[in-house]
């Protein structure tokens, strides 16, 4: 988003720059500095002013004496990469100015308050009826339960929001009404939009209500999971796959505590003992290509393993990203209390 405070004109007064980083307050204390076109020419922090002071600047020099001429940015064509970014952060940059062919200032993304920005829509799944949950769910929809100090769903927007995402979509069925009222308001700067789903469509049939997408790739989540994936990874994953859809996956492990008869008819052909048996299970968190989309049928039940059979059907590339942090689905009343205990000790 475009920041207006944080742009100032070479030909201010260094006074006026030190007002105007005072009034930044906890943010990136830094002024992008433009010329008379509006095109960047500079920045100063509040660390260059001490320092121009100090070598016997005066508070009526203009900025453009002392300020620093050397600066970074990205090209607005690399507004989608990722990658332009995560190397942004690691330079330890706060704010990033993006500019135009002309050096204009077209957007600044704040490195500080967002982990990235990822060109990405969302869909969160929010329609389901939570019946293992109640007497818990009667009342209220499974979303909107509490995990700590917010809702089961909230955490999932918050997190998703702090992954730079601004169009973010809840498809609603029971209990609408709750979740409509709950994202009436803007919900950090983002205007988080319901869409009805007429009937209930499975685990992804409700996307297809979902009236605009602003991205080629859209990420569908079921709103009640509680997990710290990392969606910067998992989209950058999908991006070097060139995958048409990528499975977020949980590790599962089976451990058979006896010998296994390894057998062909009645006949013994060898004994495993104990053996251990690694699999991944569906963490419900997917990334699709938008134009996959439209294999989902219209107003029909269908669910998101439909599609990833469908894709793999037609020789399209589907892929697993291997989730190894935390990730609980929040189903039955045992893992709603392992959510809460978790977050008592975050």
């Amino acid at each position: 988003m475009m920041e207006q405070r944080y742009i100032i004109n070479q030909h201010e007064r260094l006074m006026d720059a030190l007002i105007r980083i005072n009034s930044l307050g906890l943010g990136p204390l830094v002024l992008f500095v433009v010329d008379e076109q509006d095109r960047m020419v500079g920045t100063l922090t509040d660390g260059d002013s001490r320092r121009a002071l100090i070598a016997g600047a005066s508070v009526s020099d203009t900025i453009d004496i002392v300020m620093h001429r050397d600066f970074k940015f990205m090209h607005v064509d690399d507004i989608e990469n990722v990658r332009e970014i995560r190397h942004q952060k690691k330079m330890q940059m706060k704010l990033v100015p993006v500019l135009d062919k002309e050096n204009h200032i077209v957007e600044i993304i704040d490195l500080q308050r967002f982990k990235t920005r990822l060109p990405i829509d969302a869909v969160l799944m929010a329609g389901g009826k939570g019946e293992r949950l109640r007497p818990l769910t009667e009342k209220t929809p499974k979303p909107l339960l509490k995990v700590g100090d917010k809702c089961i769903i909230d955490h999932n927007v918050d997190r998703l929001i702090s992954y730079g995402v601004s169009h973010i979509s809840v498809t609603v069925n029971y209990l609408k009404e709750q979740i409509e009222e709950h994202y009436h308001e803007p919900r950090n700067g983002v205007q988080v939009k319901t869409v009805r789903e007429p009937k209930f469509l499975g685990t992804i049939g409700s996307v297809k209500f979902v009236e605009n997408f602003f991205n080629d790739t859209v990420l569908v989540m079921n709103s009640d999971l509680f997990t710290n994936i990392d969606y910067e990874d998992f989209f950058l994953h999908f991006q070097q796959h060139e995958a048409e859809m990528s499975v977020a996956a949980v590790p599962y492990n089976v451990s058979i505590p006896y010998g296994i008869l390894d057998l062909e008819g009645r006949n013994i052909k060898g004994l495993l003992e104990k053996p251990q048996y690694n699999h991944y299970a569906n963490a419900g968190i997917y990334l699709i290509k938008r134009r996959a989309l439209e294999e989902i049928p219209d107003g029909e039940f269908f669910n998101a393993t439909d599609l990833v059979e469908k894709l793999i059907a037609e020789g399209k590339t589907v892929i697993r990203y291997p989730l190894n942090g935390t990730w609980i689905d929040i189903g039955n009343p045992q893992e709603y209390e392992k959510a809460k205990d978790l977050m008592r000790h975050l």
